[in-house]
């Protein structure tokens, strides 16, 4: 079975429709919110009264039906005045413009479905019983790490690949669930160093945890055998494959590495061994929920045997060889002087990427398209390379990459923050790693000098699904930043105003405190204002508040377009390298609960289907 995409004569028209639609709306999207009263951004776009569009907003599901052909109406817009005249015809060319609206996106189960097929599972069955993160993950977390571990997982059975790369890989959760659920070899590169220590230390965590369970998982199957026959005990020791072991034998387990104190491992150790018998008393009960502190699990399984569980998936080389700890001022010169070695050698594996001993490899390094992997990895093999919600121009980076080196045989890419993105087109961009930006990628937009601008990408930030079912904007910060800028166009130099005035709004207790605290940050003098003068201008203001709200409103429905024309970009420029057999845009995540949903997936050539 073969897998089925959009070509990319196909795209290229998606990509045109798109454009032209922009063409027209794109200028709602890159109004500044800071100007919006200065430069009556209201009335300069459009026609109607702010009821009159939140009205129609309110009335949008129930206009579906295309708008009936005006020759002095693009898309809503008045072809003469440019302003925005009819508010339906806009809500529809917008939906019809979107990713889902064009139908160019594949869906994560349809994958998944083809990779089943084509590729055979690396532990030699269904990989159906997913590990599912609770409370050492956030909702969202919880939500996108299984999703897309999924199918990075499939993408490495098909490219018959055991190691992933996964860039910006911040607290290490997806490098974490790819390892424990997969068994896949995983480096995770972060720019942040406070990312990588906190990486490290879950790692650290974890592995304390998988002991402590396997303990207790030992001492229970003695119980269970102590009441079987001799034949039966050795049939469950050869099921077992050697692990059930005696009360004694269990008691030498209990110490821990030279790097913590007795009482600690003491605590640790209790603390484990009580969480794994309180897992156990759950799961007669089918609760299948395990807790260890702050780490906590939740296993998607119908079956309550302990075997089932997610230590039953670790990688043999996971597991450490626990010794009795001896007191330091009981060792031998030797012995002291073998411990040191052995734990600088094992910093310098840890350094150069060696996983042996990990959940994954955590690195710390700045990463763009000209990043040498094998500088970093010294064990690199063939590789999917992956990222979660990378930032800015990470993304197109991660893309870029994947292209460019030999190595990298699969892509999966969730970028976001495109307010962060460079674009070369745009006069007033910002810098590009290297000369490269991040917009446009592909030959096609390119050669059409195809820019979006700031803050229609900010714009392409927002999550219309949340906002459409009541999730809002936060319009009185907005409201008090616009205000705020008249101010400054009255009283002080204007272009003081385009300084940060930064997190003001959550510490202010009223409009006239947030003022106030606005000018101190931008060294301005505050005592030529008088509290009854700033809260004129907040009077004077209020009642056209709704005009902001319905004009943000209308630029949340036009960023599910901003956003599609960004990763349809990334997916032509996959199309046009001869070395890509498969690429696609697939969606992984519900967008109610993770608003940047899209994956840019590819495959390398010598993998074709």
């Amino acid at each position: 079975m073969a897998f089925t995409t959009v070509s990319t004569d196909e795209l290229r028209s998606k990509i045109d429709a798109v454009l032209h639609f922009l063409s027209v709306s794109l200028s709602v999207s890159n109004a500044h919110t800071v100007d919006f009263y200065t430069s009556g951004v209201w009335s300069s776009f459009t026609a109607l009264t702010p009821d009159e569009v939140l009205e129609a907003l309110r009335a949008a599901p129930d206009h579906t039906a295309a708008p009936q052909v005006n020759e002095n109406i693009t898309f809503g817009f008045c072809s003469v005045t440019k302003k925005l005249v009819d508010v339906p015809a806009l809500l529809w060319a917008a939906k019809v413009h979107s990713l889902a609206g064009l139908g160019v996106c594949v869906q994560r189960e349809a994958v998944m479905e083809t990779l089943r097929v084509t590729s055979v599972d690396a532990q030699g069955g269904s990989s159906d019983k997913v590990l599912e993160p609770d409370e050492f993950m956030n909702s969202k977390k919880a939500h996108e790490v299984p999703a897309m571990s999924e199918v990075v997982a499939g993408l490495a059975k098909h490219s018959g690949v055991n190691q992933v790369i996964d860039v910006g890989s911040g607290k290490g959760y997806l490098c974490s669930f790819l390892s424990l659920q997969y068994g896949l070899q995983v480096f995770g590169i972060d720019c942040s160093s406070v990312n990588t220590r906190g990486a490290q230390e879950r790692n650290r965590k974890l592995k304390k945890f998988s002991r402590a369970y396997q303990k207790h998982s030992r001492v229970k199957s003695n119980q269970e055998i102590s009441t079987k026959d001799t034949n039966s005990q050795k049939e469950e020791e050869q099921a077992s494959g050697g692990l059930i072991v005696s009360a004694n034998q269990e008691e030498k387990t209990m110490g821990d590495c030279d790097n913590e104190s007795f009482e600690e491992r003491k605590t640790n150790a209790s603390t484990g061994v009580e969480s794994c018998k309180a897992e156990v008393q759950r799961s007669t009960s089918h609760d299948p929920s395990l807790s260890n502190g702050p780490t906590q699990w939740a296993l998607n399984s119908t079956d309550s045997d302990s075997e089932n569980n997610f230590f039953s998936t670790l990688s043999p080389d996971i597991m450490e060889e626990i010794t009795p700890r001896v007191p330091p001022s009981q060792l031998t010169l030797e012995e002291k002087e073998r411990r040191k070695r052995e734990n600088l050698e094992r910093k310098a594996r840890e350094g150069r990427g060696n996983s042996g001993s990990n959940l994954f490899s955590p690195f710390t390094s700045y990463v763009t398209a000209e990043t040498e992997l094998r500088t970093l990895i010294n064990d690199l093999e063939d590789a999917v390379i992956v990222g979660l919600h990378t930032c800015g121009d990470l993304a197109p980076s991660t893309l870029r990459m994947f292209v460019a080196k030999p190595e990298l045989q699969a892509v999966c890419s969730v970028g976001c923050c495109y307010h962060l993105l460079s674009e070369q087109f745009d006069q007033d961009r910002q810098e590009c790693d290297a000369g490269v930006c991040g917009f446009p990628m592909s030959q096609y937009l390119r050669a059409q000098a195809c820019f979006c601008g700031r803050n229609a990408r900010m714009s392409a930030c927002l999550a219309l699904e949340r906002v459409s079912l009541g999730g809002g904007l936060p319009m009185e910060s907005l409201f008090y930043r616009a205000v705020l800028h008249v101010i400054l166009w009255d009283h002080y130099d204007a272009h003081k105003s385009e300084r940060r005035v930064g997190n003001v709004y959550s510490k202010a207790s009223s409009f006239v405190d947030y003022v106030r605290r606005a000018l101190r940050k931008l060294d301005l003098d505050e005592s030529k204002l008088s509290d009854s003068v700033i809260q004129s201008y907040y009077e004077l203001y209020s009642p056209r508040m709704s005009e902001m709200v319905a004009f943000n409103m209308l630029k949340v429905t036009l960023a599910p377009c901003i956003e599609g024309l960004i990763l349809l970009d990334r997916l032509c420029y996959l199309k046009e390298q001869d070395n890509v057999s498969y690429s696609a845009l697939v969606q992984l995540f519900d967008p109610l609960l993770s608003p940047r949903c899209y994956a840019v997936v590819g495959i390398k050539r010598h993998g074709l289907l």
